[in-house]
């Protein structure tokens, strides 16, 4: 019988994300707390640039966007922010989207798979993601169910399971 295998990724669904900036630009421009404030969010290529008068402002901006992602099913873990930087008269926040499992990541679910998963159970990386093979199908979902149980500081999701 041929070997059970699924892919670890970490991917951020770049629509739902643009979405939830969409989102997240249009409440800062209507609500009330933010008239007048000159607050702003907008990508600046791959990043996601925040500006507001003051730090506490520009925090408020960076708040909605997360209640924003987290609404549309995007984990906070893919979320990279700094902290707010004076730049003139405005604070500005610099996020990213992190896509893709580091090395060290993936080294680190490499060992926690080999040292706590079932036995029978081989993973290798590739690339920015890992493949997790197994005679059973069983020690499989139980690498998921591990995986899921680990606070790891990456979002993981599984496909391409055959």
């Amino acid at each position: 019988m041929a070997d059970s295998s699924f892919d670890i990724v970490s991917k951020v669904d770049h629509q739902e994300a643009d979405n939830a900036l969409n989102q997240a630009r249009k409440e800062v421009e209507q609500r009330y707390d933010f008239k007048g404030t000159d607050s702003s969010i907008e990508w600046s290529g791959e990043a996601i640039l925040i500006k507001a008068n003051s730090e506490e402002r520009a925090k408020a901006v960076l708040d909605v966007f997360q209640s924003k992602l987290i609404k549309r099913g995007i984990s906070l873990k893919s979320l990279e922010s700094g902290d707010p930087v004076a730049s003139g008269k405005e604070y500005r926040i610099t996020s990213t989207l992190k896509d893709g499992i580091s090395s060290e990541n993936a080294k680190k679910i490499s060992k926690l798979i080999r040292d706590e998963g079932p036995k029978s159970v081989k993973s290798q990386i590739q690339g920015d993601e890992l493949r997790v093979q197994s005679k059973s199908r069983d020690d499989l979902q139980e690498v998921q169910r591990l995986l899921k149980a680990a606070d790891l500081d990456v979002d993981l999701q599984f496909i391409n399971y055959r």
